[in-house]
């Protein structure tokens, strides 16, 4: 299996995303005339998705630091333009991919009003790791932590697609005050060691924008100290997610059988699942305006009840 081949170029966003005229307008000005950060790799000229261009100026690196490395790790991520009281909505990404994931689906959480992050899980993105720290799941986790706690500083809603899932579960279980709630997307969560995938060569697997973060110089050694590493190794903790959670689930995943997707519902405590018509593995990529609009239902309902409960008090 190869989770970030399918993030590749895509020449238009998906019809479901729904910009008006004005900020289309902007989006296509601003990417073709603003210099990219400096770290990206090259081949970012080369891409002309309008949406991933504007989200990749968007990526800044903010020192993280962390027990495992003499100095701060300049890692890789998308801040939110304007920071806000309410709880904020953090996104990971799948196996061997970056913050570019979410080129369609990051606007679409902003222009809904939510205080939204885009964050590269260690090992994997455009962070500086010149000098390779260990990129097993512990090193994951605790970079994640102290990014989280350097600059999050307060419980968010923590969305994890496919390996990212594992992730999610994995911090959620071991910081469970870091996270509000959890959203999970055709989650990669019972294969043993998951993340020890073979993978085909670079130049076959990654093409556009999935491949970008294949060209950091560190990124063949993070990988493949992951993969030998152990992997995750999560399907025990489920039971142990307290936080509600959303299950979002693409009817035609042929990479996640769906039955998995009815597993995940029943051992977690307290969720919901709610599957995509006519979508495959990458929900976010394929239908972002509905993955969106289920986290924006799940968030507001959650909200309510909240409120009803304290009126009621």
């Amino acid at each position: 299996m190869v989770f970030s081949a399918s993030v590749g170029s895509v020449a238009l966003p998906p019809l479901s995303v729904r910009v008006s005229a004005k900020r289309w307008s902007s989006v296509v000005v601003a990417a073709a005339h603003e210099p990219f950060p400096s770290f990206l790799p090259k081949l970012i000229d080369r891409i002309h998705d309008p949406f991933a261009r504007r989200l990749a100026l968007r990526i800044q690196r903010l020192p993280v630091p962390v027990r495992f490395s003499e100095n701060p790790i300049m890692s890789s991520c998308v801040k939110p333009l304007i920071q806000k009281k309410e709880t904020p909505i953090v996104l990971l990404h799948g196996f061997d991919s970056s913050c570019m994931e979410w080129r369609y689906a990051y606007p679409l959480l902003e222009e809904s009003g939510f205080e939204t992050w885009a964050i590269d899980i260690l090992g994997w993105g455009f962070s500086d790791l010149e000098k390779l720290p260990a990129c097993d799941v512990v090193s994951k986790r605790e970079h994640f932590y102290q990014f989280w706690k350097s600059y999050i500083k307060r419980p968010m809603i923590l969305v994890g697609p496919s390996l990212g899932s594992a992730v999610a579960v994995d911090f959620t279980v071991n910081y469970p005050e870091a996270v509000e709630k959890l959203v999970l997307i055709d989650a990669s969560v019972y294969a043993e060691g998951t993340g020890k995938l073979a993978t085909l060569p670079k130049a076959v697997a990654y093409a556009g924008v999935g491949r970008l973060h294949c060209l950091m110089p560190w990124w063949d050694d993070a990988t493949v100290g992951f993969m030998t590493s152990g992997g995750y190794n999560v399907s025990s903790l489920i039971e142990k997610v307290k936080q509600k959670t959303l299950i979002i689930w693409g009817e035609n995943d042929r990479i996640i059988s769906n039955k998995l997707a009815v597993q995940l519902h029943c051992e977690l405590p307290d969720a919901v699942i709610r599957q995509i018509p006519n979508c495959g593995h990458i929900p976010h990529l394929e239908k972002p305006s509905s993955v969106v609009k289920l986290i924006v239902e799940f968030v507001q309902r959650e909200a309510k009840k909240l409120d009803k409960c304290v009126t009621q008090v």
